[in-house]
């Protein structure tokens, strides 16, 4: 990087691609380094975080990650709780399909019940054991509520019930990548060549079924033959930053620079970055809940002129008077203690460790949906019914 006095430290923006990965087709343009099989040649907008597979559900195991590449496979609902709660899986999105398919697995358990009561109460049992793995993530309790309403709606016998409940959670994941793909439409007109774009935590294909919500429009604006750099949050304490969105990016060769958390008002103090963008767990009509941080870089943001902008399918919108209460969740405090199993602290303190935050949607530039680009003001207007 080179610098000059008087200048701000733009440098960070120049590079040069070298052998790019062409998002879009699933291949290198450029000569391949090393063989490798097939799966770890497919681009992050070719995988699945999360799908149905014969009769079960398969995931990505985000904990592997980014040492190993693997999937975990789940035949019982317990399990996709438990892999939910462990953050096998982690994502607003990805939880929802997983919570909406575990449901689909409950339903085939109790598919030769005698009759439609009796299975609903299992049904209804299950639905109770999914809500209980994450409280923040909205996508979740909606995923759960659509496939119970479909289970209440569909007037036959169970396993005609089971059937229609996993097409409907197989349809909720086709959905999931349809609405990331018009995110990305829509918000990579947001970016200009030669941007540099802050993000935090990770918002990609693994945070979804596929494509991601806040890395949409960065890698639509790549395809579309923009130069955009990110620069990642290592997000503390799981470190989603460090270990998943740098993972991605590199793996698609998109240029990315890690900081610490603690960095970002400095880098948007000396320009090195342009724009921000994030995900989000829950929007209200007052809030965005993201993972904690969040709120420290929207008001770095604003205090240095810079759009902040947040990206979510209309299913994370809970915009209605009653969803305007927001449970956080707080975790393990040996998340905040430990890094890889290793104590950093030292024993007998005290460690708090909520895994969001609330920004105000007064902080928000715009919100970036598969309807367009919202902004803050036109929410329930835009996105009624949500």
């Amino acid at each position: 990087m080179r610098h000059r006095k008087g200048t701000v430290a733009l440098m960070l923006c120049e590079w040069q691609f070298s052998a790019p990965f062409d998002v879009t087709k699933g291949n290198f343009t450029g000569h391949l380094q090393t063989r490798a099989s097939a799966l770890q040649l497919l681009s992050m907008s070719e995988l699945r975080t999360v799908e149905w597979v014969n009769g079960k559900v398969r995931m990505i195991d985000q904990t592997r990650l980014p040492d190993k590449l693997t999937y975990v496979t789940y035949s019982d609902y317990r399990q996709v709780a438990k892999a939910i709660k462990d953050m096998v899986v982690r994502g607003a999105p990805a939880i929802g399909v997983a919570a909406a398919m575990g449901l689909a697995l409950a339903a085939n358990d109790a598919k030769g019940t005698a009759d439609k009561e009796q299975f609903m109460r299992r049904l209804q049992a299950a639905a109770e054991v999914l809500r209980k793995s994450r409280p923040t993530a909205w996508n979740l309790f909606w995923a759960i509520d659509r496939v119970l309403g479909k289970a209440q709606t569909t007037k036959e016998r169970p396993s005609e019930v089971a059937s229609r409940l996993v097409e409907e959670a197989q349809r909720i994941a086709e959905e999931d990548i349809e609405a990331n793909r018009k995110i990305g439409e829509h918000g990579a007109a947001l970016f200009e060549d030669g941007d540099c774009v802050l993000t935090h935590c990770n918002t990609g294909t693994l945070a979804t079924v596929s494509y991601g919500t806040a890395l949409a429009p960065i890698r639509t604006a790549i395809t579309q033959g923009k130069r955009i750099r990110v620069f990642a949050t290592e997000t503390r304490p799981r470190l989603q930053g460090a270990k998943l969105t740098t993972y991605e990016l590199l793996r698609d060769r998109i240029p990315v620079t890690l900081i610490v958390d603690g960095a970002v008002g400095y880098v948007m103090k000396k320009g090195m970055v342009r724009k921000a963008i994030v995900g989000a767990d829950r929007i209200t009509t007052k809030f965005v809940a993201n993972k904690v941080g969040t709120y420290m870089i929207a008001l770095a943001a604003q205090a240095n002129g810079i759009p902040f902008y947040v990206a979510a399918p209309s299913s994370t919108f809970a915009l209605r008077p009653e969803q305007s209460e927001v449970k956080i969740e707080e975790r393990s405090p040996q998340e905040v203690t430990h890094i890889g199993g290793k104590r950093i602290a030292p024993k007998g303190v005290e460690a708090f460790n909520p895994a969001f935050d609330l920004t105000p949607i007064e902080l928000v530039t715009s919100f970036v949906t598969e309807k367009g680009v919202i902004e803050p003001g036109m929410l329930s207007a835009r996105l009624s019914g949500q």
